[in-house]
């Protein structure tokens, strides 16, 4: 569990399912937006998203009964189709801070490794009950040439408060790639890193490391992926 991060995780899992489903209302907006079925490296970050939203969807609609009684089947799909659009080495360094240059090649990897397993079980958990009628996506207002991107979004909860959610993306040699989730003006990678940051501070990087490691061993043993 990420240890100060508990006031928002239920609204975290809400919020970070719904970059699965931007656009997703319109499945035929793969067909009338050619940019969709173009490569994938040369779309846009809004195009890229919708992309994604669309083929999770699918499969997501595909297997819905399934995933309800077992939401850990989830896990497969998320890892397949979602999380390599998140540029995983890069927000955990990001994460990491200050912290990152004292640390060795091999905790850096191990580092990354436990921040991958941490974000394919908040996605897994929270997927198998969404749906694309709780998701609005907000026109674009970026600059296309630029190297980072905002999509921005408004996510309705189960209690029908709406949500102000934005996706910051950066471009890289493969495309362009997620890397933060901001809920309400609150950054994942900001709160996560402030978390571990002091806890590290405490601790050591090294036991930090390892307790996450132990977690994700434990998701992996529990879940079975």
């Amino acid at each position: 569990m990420m240890h100060s991060f508990h006031p928002l995780s239920r609204l975290l899992r809400k919020a970070l399912m719904a970059v699965a489903l931007m656009g997703a209302a319109s499945v035929s907006f793969i067909v009338s937006n050619p940019v969709l079925a173009a490569d994938e490296a040369a779309a846009g970050p809004q195009e890229v998203m919708t992309k994604v939203a669309n083929e999770l969807l699918a499969a997501l609609d595909a297997h819905r009964s399934e995933f309800r009684r077992d939401p850990g089947a989830v896990t497969p799909i998320v890892d397949k189709i979602l999380l390599p659009r998140f540029d995983i080495d890069y927000t955990a360094r990001v994460v990491l801070g200050k912290n990152a240059r004292g640390a060795t090649p091999e905790q850096v990897k191990r580092f990354v490794a436990t921040f991958y397993t941490a974000l394919l079980k908040t996605y897994s958990g929270a997927l198998a009950d969404f749906t694309a009628d709780r998701l609005q996506i907000l026109p674009f207002r970026g600059d296309a040439g630029a190297d980072t991107a905002t999509v921005s979004t408004t996510v309705r909860r189960d209690n029908g408060q709406v949500v102000r959610v934005d996706y910051s993306l950066r471009k890289t040699p493969t495309g362009w790639k997620a890397w933060d989730v901001v809920i309400e003006g609150v950054s994942y990678v900001r709160n996560y890193r402030n978390d571990l940051g002091t806890e590290i501070e405490q601790k050591g990087l090294e036991s930090v490391i390892t307790r996450l490691e132990k977690e994700g061993l434990n998701t992996r043993r529990a879940t079975g992926f």
